[in-house]
């Protein structure tokens, strides 16, 4: 048996679960509420707080099934109680990042801006103190969309492994090659 799939799901208070004839889960907390459609084989049991995905066969799709659906309903509800937080930060010298409202404007050595229009379901805020890289701060209650959201941002200007400019997670470790110097001796 899968090893995320069989692990139960419990419910945090202020949360409620509810599974749909259609084999749609709905999950709303605090935060917000998220959907997401399951499988037709897979199903959902809730009892005491408590939901457990179970799948009908130990065949191959059925395991990677009883697992992903595992995660995902658990990512939901952690998303709904706490919500998700990506911090990126620009490395580069005249690298700048600005916002207003939704609209994120990128200043990355390029010849031009990127303007960048965030979903509604995201909350984005810039950092620019002296001294410091500008920092870029999304917050969202869907995992799936943040980390989609973020990987787009970081694909305009990748870090590279020399100087290690470009967009980077916070605490994110880049390996860094050496350059032309080192291999003169």
């Amino acid at each position: 048996m899968s090893r995320v799939g069989k692990a139960p799901i419990t419910i945090p208070s202020g949360v409620t679960v509810t599974v749909s004839d259609a084999n749609v889960v709905t999950v709303k907390g605090p935060k917000g509420q998220l959907e997401q459609a399951l499988d037709s084989d897979i199903t959902v049991s809730q009892e005491d707080g408590v939901l457990t995905v179970v799948r009908p066969t130990d065949q191959k799709r059925h395991k990677a099934l009883h697992g992903l659906y595992r995660a995902l309903i658990n990512n939901m509800v952690v998303g709904v109680t706490n919500g998700y937080k990506v911090e990126q930060e620009l490395v580069g010298v005249g690298y700048r990042a600005t916002n207003s409202g939704n609209t994120l404007d990128l200043v990355l050595g390029f010849s031009h801006h990127y303007v960048f229009e965030l979903p509604s379901e995201i909350k984005v805020s810039t950092t620019a103190e002296k001294g410091k890289n500008p920092t870029i701060i999304l917050e969202s209650i869907d995992k799936q969309l943040i980390g989609q959201v973020a990987a787009k941002i970081r694909s305009l200007r990748a870090p590279e492994p020399y100087k290690g400019k470009g967009v980077k997670f916070v605490g994110e470790v880049l390996r860094r090659k050496a350059g032309k110097s080192a291999s003169k001796k």
